[in-house]
């Protein structure tokens, strides 16, 4: 169920990384994400998206440093979500982008971070957790698309990945 642009299933870790959006939800921007790059279950993620990332932590994280960065939600390993940021504010997800010949994707997107990367499969439990929410969220918002990070910035981001499986998304143009 999502109240006041919140999903209540998520655990809330309020982000700064956002601003407003001008326009409506159409599309959902699937991503993945792991701090450092391929380690799992550790709380780096839900830091960086919270301006709360110690930099000094792991060599990797200098290089991220002046990054400013959020997404609506994260779906962990376990199939838990923590949200970041309101559904009706614009989370700093996508960077350049463009779809279908709109640019600047963040605008009219909803963007969800998988606990990931390219060359791990992901979790049963993580394509239910998602599945559920793509569900709620069709059923609140007007959502047309459901792409991947490298959809919308081909060339730049390869995320989810070819160990996403794409199959395992219920259809939700019915």
């Amino acid at each position: 169920m999502i109240h006041n642009h919140l999903l209540s299933s998520a655990k809330q870790s309020p982000s700064d990384n956002h601003n407003e959006r001008g326009v409506g939800i159409s599309m959902v921007v699937i991503h993945s994400i792991s701090l450092p790059p391929g380690e799992f279950d550790n709380n780096y993620i839900e830091q960086f998206f919270t301006n709360q990332l110690d930099f000094f932590a792991h060599p990797y994280f200098k290089t991220i440093k002046d990054l400013q960065v959020s997404a609506h939600l994260l779906i962990r390993r376990d199939g838990s979500i923590i949200q970041f940021v309101p559904f009706d504010k614009r989370a700093w997800h996508a960077g350049k982008s463009s779809f279908n010949g709109k640019n600047n994707c963040n605008v009219f997107s909803i963007g969800i971070e998988l606990e990931g990367d390219d060359n791990t499969p992901y979790e049963s439990v993580q394509y239910q957790s998602l599945n559920k929410t793509l569900k709620t969220l069709k059923s609140s918002y007007p959502i047309k698309d459901i792409v991947g990070h490298s959809d919308v910035s081909p060339g730049r981001k390869t995320d989810p990945g070819d160990k996403f499986e794409w199959s395992k998304i219920n259809e939700i143009t019915e």
